[in-house]
């Protein structure tokens, strides 16, 4: 356990903020090695894959309930010094990450198909992605014993362990992919389901090293089978500061979907080309989202334990340092953005349109970099119905315009990703006046402070 209600707030940050960069890199690899290999697949095997990799949104939303209830619980109990609720509240997480687990492999072998055939048109795509998503739903589903030892670690301060884990993890993924998707070594090419194969089992391996650490290193909370009975009380904290969370998910593979399924007119270059694009705008996000989702643990400690100025403070810290990043990214796609491209595609048209989605879309992140930081907060003040509604706030002035343009005969895709650009400053302005608000009635005034915070040495 860790004690994050002294010292420096800047050197909390970047000092939990940096493994946690790595492991989120490490995670996104999965996709990006992907993407590597079955991009020299053709533009088909691309699209297929773009499309069943937006599933993985919903097992965000749903991972995200655990992952945001736990941690925030747990941070707060760490901050009150109650080791004993933590650990109840550990365990509960363990067993709903269980039960949440085997429900997504039933529902997903019988409804990929159906999800399929309703964002794309193209039977070669739809084939592609099934055959991919069939090998990939173990890795899905075991995601969420990996979310709830991780946040637990990190409720308690601790991220370098699964840094390492995840590290550990893509190096086998790495491995493996080649000799599955081509048959390097084997004289067997399983195509695109050996992608999904190659991170089924890098998860599995992810899972039992932590497993492992959590059994033999890990001392303020454990597994504790006895615990493993329904505790509504918990259970419905948990889900309260979680759901909204990944609610916030949930509308993102909305979002997601809604484009594939307006620009499927277009053809599969299309939607490889947006799948691409976004992949490497995900990727390009972690150094800012590491430091949000560093921010919580740091705020929610110091909520419990009642260090009201040191909440502000993180925020402070934490929106500075997250929009100096994204801004730095804005530049470098705008300048380079067919660099970062290159390798992941032959086709010159999925590169153009690429390209295009990057050079457009790059507008948004440095509100992006604030709205991350704004929910970072809700997390640790353990309301996050505020940054539900800003996203939905943004899906809707989204998808009403977007559709209605659908319906022009001018309508062109970059127009898309315009609207999109405008739709994401105005949820990062209501997030700020929603967080202000929620300061206001949370935050005694008298710990507001009045300057801007100094670098506690």
């Amino acid at each position: 356990m860790k004690d994050l209600t002294q010292g420096s707030i800047p050197k909390h940050l970047i000092t939990m903020a940096m493994p946690m960069m790595i492991g989120m890199f490490v995670q996104t690899l999965y996709f990006l090695v992907d993407l590597y290999f079955v991009g020299k697949l053709g533009s088909t095997a691309l699209a297929g894959l773009s499309l069943a990799g937006n599933a993985m949104f919903l097992i965000f939303a749903l991972t995200q309930i655990i992952n945001v209830g736990t941690a925030t619980l747990i941070s707060h109990a760490v901050g009150a010094k109650e080791q004993e609720n933590a650990n109840n509240i550990f365990n509960q997480s363990m067993m709903l990450s269980s039960f949440i687990g085997v429900l997504v492999c039933i529902i997903g072998y019988f409804g990929a198909e159906s999800y399929l055939n309703i964002v794309s048109q193209d039977p070669g795509t739809v084939a592609m992605g099934l055959s991919y998503l069939y090998w990939f739903i173990p890795c899905m589903a075991l995601q969420f014993l990996m979310v709830s030892i991780s946040a637990a670690l990190r409720g308690t301060g601790i991220v370098k362990p699964t840094m390492v884990i995840q590290m550990l993890s893509i190096l086998v993924n790495i491995i493996l992919s080649p000799m599955l998707i081509e048959g390097w070594g084997t004289g067997y090419a399983m195509g695109i389901a050996g992608a999904g194969l190659a991170s089924s089992l890098s998860v599995v391996a992810a899972v039992l090293m932590l497993v492992y650490y959590f059994k033999t290193a890990e001392k303020y909370v454990g597994v504790n089978f006895s615990l493993w009975r329904v505790d509504t009380q918990c259970l419905k904290k948990l889900l309260a500061i979680g759901m909204p969370a990944g609610g916030e998910f949930f509308l993102m593979f909305i979002y997601m979907a809604t484009i594939y399924w307006l620009i499927q007119r277009f053809g599969a270059d299309a939607q490889a080309a947006f799948g691409l694009g976004s992949r490497v705008m995900q990727s390009l996000f972690l150094p800012a989202m590491a430091i949000a989702f560093a921010a919580p643990a740091i705020a929610g400690q110091n909520f419990g334990a009642k260090n009201f100025h040191r909440v502000r403070e993180t925020f402070t810290w934490s929106a500075i340092m997250t929009c100096s990043l994204m801004a730095l990214l804005t530049i470098i796609c705008l300048w380079q953005a067919e660099f970062l491209l290159q390798g992941f595609s032959s086709d010159k048209h999925v590169i153009v349109i690429s390209v295009t989605f990057l050079q457009i879309i790059c507008w948004n992140f440095v509100p992006s970099g604030l709205v991350f930081t704004c929910s970072g907060m809700f997390q640790s003040l353990g309301n996050t119905w505020p940054a539900l509604l800003s996203t939905a706030t943004r899906l809707f002035t989204f998808i009403f315009p977007a559709l209605w343009l659908s319906q022009q005969n001018n309508f062109e895709i970059e127009q898309l990703w315009t609207i999109s650009v405008a739709t994401v400053c105005l949820q990062a302005s209501l997030s700020f006046y929603l967080l202000r608000r929620e300061f206001k009635k949370r935050l005694p005034k008298e710990f507001v402070p009045t300057t801007v915070p100094q670098v506690n040495n």
